[in-house]
């Protein structure tokens, strides 16, 4: 069955979210005159990396709203209990500064060009569409996508089969004819290849772990192409139906 259309996933596969994240956490915190409080750069990281997870594993599971979400960042990092309105103006600011520091990773635009020839392309995410919806326009990259798929409109996260049989259903295609690629290993690539779908890993890290039968394995955007022409084969793009 020839591959008709690439699912990307976006954050740390196309745009540089962990760096971009870092950047603007550190700026809003010594903004903010309390990074030495919460013990300097590579403890408070580590505190709102770990905020960051549990507050979006809530979101994720459909016990918080995306809003909310944030709320909860801002409580569990500051370990205060912030009002509705305190903790959107803390999270606002830090937004601010991450949002300036956003950036693509050097691989990302010459791949999305090199293979809008050959497939179509379109976004699957488990962060909000709006967000990545604004994302993608920022970072000059939306008109690549002939859609954006998320979790909060989905109504499924990945690695959940219906999130990737919902997106290729949405294309008019079947998970046959689709190659999802993102940066997890568990959540992009064994969810994608669980679902019916070609999988393909994107290890940035360089482990150079042997990935699981069924799954493909890139150190980088730059091997994409090649790998859909001479490994799996392309089809010419089918009609959105």
């Amino acid at each position: 069955m020839p591959l008709r259309a690439v699912l990307w996933d976006l954050d740390d596969t196309l745009f540089d979210y962990t760096g971009s994240d870092r950047a603007g956490v550190l700026r809003h915190l010594r903004t903010e005159g309390i990074l030495d409080a919460y013990g300097g750069e590579e403890v408070a990281l580590e505190r709102w990396r770990t905020a960051m997870e549990t507050e979006f594993a809530r979101f994720l599971a459909g016990e918080v709203g995306f809003l909310d979400h944030r709320r909860g960042r801002a409580r569990t990092f500051l370990g205060t209990p912030l009002s509705d309105t305190e903790a959107d103006a803390w999270f606002g600011r830090y937004i601010a500064h991450y949002e300036a520091s956003w950036t693509l990773f050097p691989d990302s635009a010459p791949a999305l060009a090199a293979l809008a020839p050959l497939v179509r392309q379109a976004v699957l995410s488990n962060a909000s569409t709006a967000n990545q919806e604004r994302k993608l326009a920022v970072l000059g990259i939306r008109t690549r996508f002939e859609a954006v798929f998320c979790a909060d409109e989905l109504g499924h996260a990945k690695p959940a089969e219906e999130a990737f049989k919902r997106a290729c259903k949405a294309l008019g295609l079947t998970p046959g004819e689709v190659l999802h690629i993102g940066d997890k290993l568990d959540i992009d690539a064994l969810g994608a290849r669980d679902a019916g779908l070609t999988a393909v890993w994107l290890d940035r890290a360089g482990t150079g772990e042997e990935p699981p039968e069924g799954v493909r394995r890139i150190a980088s955007l730059a091997e994409l192409p090649e790998l859909l022409r001479g490994v799996i084969g392309f089809g010419a793009p089918s009609t959105i139906r």
